[in-house]
């Protein structure tokens, strides 16, 4: 992180103030809070047509100018991650402070800056070129930190059933590393979770040949799983990893031997491996070792890659000119909204500020990067609808 930015912040500049003004909306998934209520109002005034699509306890803002095609979306969400202890943070995490350059502030990097900055480059855009051709729009959602199950991908369902279609789609995620702009992403690994449950004999510690001990029967499970090489990954993605994030057994009492353990953990796989032979494989390795188990799945995303075409060649082509950074092009990370766009022929491509203090206590950014996105967004934008 570019801790020590120099403090020579345009304090009018308007999409930091939008930036601002959305950190101070207590957002926390999948309370939207009335972020989309500001964004929607800035954007009826440009001409978008607004649509406010309500799932279960979750808010998304459907908004579009234009009704031809090609159809360029900038996707996000107004949800944030919990501030955790406010009391370990610098600044209140709601109230969006500028020190030493940095832009403090629960969601100034994912991504209140990016909202920001997808709003004043439309109202930039349409400054420019009232008439233009195609059409732009904003896929906002309130559910992407939360289990995404009543956000984008209802939003993509109900676009489907009225055959909107979307050709271009740039999610605001931070992709960034030491700088903005340094990296895209043009794709991301799938999502496969596991929770497996293991079955013993509960006994006393004094006779286990009575009792069957699953801590025992699983801890040659967890090394095999944990030593084997899934794939090699590919041109495109890294190695699929696999990771435990729960282990949990217990009797109550320290001289009994558990009846059951839990095992929570999850793969990030390449396009080199299916959900279902990862399954396979990993039912094949507690069979080898006679476990009594049960294994429920969730697949929340299959990998997706815009590998190449227009899209990717002009957000490349917008970075190096209006950041004077060659970005490199990345699938690594975590998973975004991207998957469920992409399923639908889009061609999806990831742009967004740094993301080392996504999620932590004192979540920052160079106040600078607001302005900075805006411009980039608005080149695609000129690029994309001439």
């Amino acid at each position: 992180m570019n801790c020590c930015a120099p403090t020579s912040v345009n304090m009018d500049d308007a999409t930091l103030e939008l930036a601002k003004a959305l950190i101070r909306r207590p957002s926390i998934t999948p309370n939207d809070h009335g972020c989309q209520q500001l964004i929607a109002a800035r954007l009826r005034a440009l001409g978008f047509h607004v649509e406010n699509l309500r799932f279960g306890s979750v808010d998304n803002l459907w908004t579009r100018r234009g009704d031809s095609a090609p159809l360029l979306v900038f996707a996000g969400h107004s949800d944030v991650v919990p501030p955790g202890d406010s009391a370990a943070w610098k600044y209140d995490p709601f109230t969006p402070t500028i020190d030493g350059g940095m832009l403090y502030g629960r969601g100034a990097a994912d991504m209140k800056s990016s909202l920001a900055a997808f709003v004043t480059a439309a109202e930039a855009f349409v400054a420019r070129r009232p008439d233009h051709p195609g059409s732009v729009a904003l896929l906002i959602t309130s559910d992407e930190e939360g289990p995404a199950v009543d956000g984008t991908v209802k939003v993509i369902d109900a676009l489907r059933r009225r055959n909107e279609n979307i050709d271009y789609c740039v999610v605001g995620e931070p992709t960034s590393s030491a700088r903005t702009g340094d990296t895209i992403k043009n794709g991301r690994r799938g999502s496969l979770s596991g929770r497996a449950a293991v079955y013993g004999v509960q006994g006393h510690v004094a006779y286990p040949h009575l009792a069957a001990n699953p801590v025992h029967q699983m801890a040659p499970v967890v090394q095999a799983l944990t030593a084997t090489e899934w794939d090699t990954g590919n041109e495109h993605f890294p190695p699929t990893s696999f990771q435990i994030t729960r282990l949990h057994a217990d009797s109550g009492a320290v001289n009994i031997t558990p009846e059951r353990l839990e095992m929570d953990f999850n793969f990030r796989f390449s396009s080199q491996l299916t959900p279902e032979q990862l399954m396979a494989r990993v039912r094949s390795t507690f069979d080898k070792h006679h476990l009594h188990y049960d294994i429920d799945w969730n697949a929340s995303g299959l990998p997706y890659l815009t590998a190449a075409g227009p899209l990717l060649d002009v957000v490349k082509q917008a970075v190096r000119e209006e950041l004077d950074i060659d970005p490199c092009v990345s699938t690594d990370g975590g998973t975004s909204d991207g998957r469920f766009i992409a399923p639908t022929g889009a061609q999806v491509v990831e742009f967004g500020p740094t993301n080392e203090t996504i999620h932590k206590v004192n979540e920052c950014l160079d106040a600078r990067d607001p302005h900075r996105l805006s411009r980039v967004y608005l080149s695609i934008m000129e690029k994309l609808l001439f």
